[in-house]
């Protein structure tokens, strides 16, 4: 590696909007890397204390771990700003149209893997919350970055336009809850949990069903 590695949480606040309602929300964005490059994972809501976080270092990604409009609103803003790729599961193109119609960015695919500060972030796709949601696995530091794939007490919410809860169960079950349960869950939204602590709840999810 280049460097110590460091994960940073910065927090952002705007609205969530989908099917015609609007909600007001808290996004964790992460900055994944050492003192000298970073990836930013989710740029949402506010570009100014994202880049306050990013400093003088080079961004060598933006990741979106989906499309919803409150984890995308500044990236190809800050992809711009720092002439850096922007990344995206093309399943979630028709969110993606809903807030930056006709703007490109580049696939994202699953067991793709992203260098960062002389390690990888690995790509796995877990459908459900939205068609094109994406994890990020770093295991030299035992930490996911989750999007809103699974939260502390759960799955993402399956409740509105292109998502489906049997495949975010699907998802959980048998690429995400096989992790190591020492992973920490660096969540889209809340407090960070383990794969540990959720593991044993994924029957009281299925039997509730959200």
């Amino acid at each position: 590696m280049s460097g110590t590695l460091r994960i940073d949480r910065v927090v952002t606040f705007g609205v969530f909007e989908l099917d015609g309602g609007s909600w007001e929300v808290d996004n964790n964005v992460w900055l994944v890397g050492d003192d000298d490059e970073v990836v930013i994972v989710d740029a949402a809501h506010e570009p100014q204390p994202i880049t306050a976080a990013v400093g003088s270092r080079h961004v060598t990604a933006i990741v979106c771990t989906h499309g919803h409009n409150d984890h995308v609103t500044h990236a190809p803003h800050l992809a711009a700003a720092f002439d850096a790729p922007l990344l995206l599961h093309p399943g979630d193109q028709p969110l993606w149209e809903l807030t930056h119609p006709g703007h490109p960015y580049r696939h994202l695919g699953g067991d793709q893997r992203i260098a960062v500060a002389g390690t990888e972030l690995q790509v796995i796709h877990t459908p459900g919350h939205s068609p094109g949601s994406v994890c990020l696995y770093l295991p030299e530091a035992d930490a996911l970055f989750s999007g809103d794939t699974l939260f502390a007490g759960g799955p993402g919410a399956t409740g509105r336009s292109f998502s489906d809860f049997p495949t975010i169960i699907d998802s959980l079950r048998e690429r995400i809850l096989t992790l190591p349960e020492a992973t920490r869950v660096h969540t889209g939204h809340g407090d960070n949990t383990t794969v540990g602590t959720e593991a044993p709840f994924l029957a009281e999810w299925i039997s509730r069903g959200f």
